[in-house]
């Protein structure tokens, strides 16, 4: 019978109900550290670093060729290095580096042409 002054009937009797464990214990440091996870295989590592360099050495060859060969020169430099990172993998953009070191060395030789062209022309009285 239960008491009108406890409705809920008390503390269990002993040996009653256990409460079920909760899994696995862990130690007080934490969960354990397990190593990162690598990926599924054949998957490509992470990105690498973009081709920006190599866009601004097109953009300073090309700009070479249309203005003057001395903004053409940073063109040729800067696509060394993005061809350089881009054989090492740093980056992306090798097609676009080699573009822009062919684009910069006809630029300058254009420019050196057409030069030459002018002052001969200026030489014999054409100009």
């Amino acid at each position: 019978m239960t008491d009108p002054q406890d409705p809920y009937g008390g503390p269990p009797p002993p040996g009653g109900y256990q409460q079920p464990g909760h899994g696995p214990q862990y130690p007080p440091g934490g969960y354990p550290q397990y190593p990162p996870y690598g990926g599924y295989p054949g998957m490509p590592g992470p990105p690498a670093a973009g081709s920006g360099l190599a866009v601004g050495a097109l953009v300073c060859s090309i700009f070479g060729v249309v203005l003057c060969f001395l903004v053409g020169i940073p063109g040729i430099i800067m696509g060394h290095i993005a061809h350089g990172k881009a054989k090492r993998g740093e980056a992306d953009g090798q097609g676009i580096a080699m573009a822009a070191i062919i684009v910069g060395y006809v630029g300058i030789a254009l420019n050196i042409a057409l030069f030459a062209l002018g002052a001969a022309l200026g030489f014999l009285g054409y100009a």
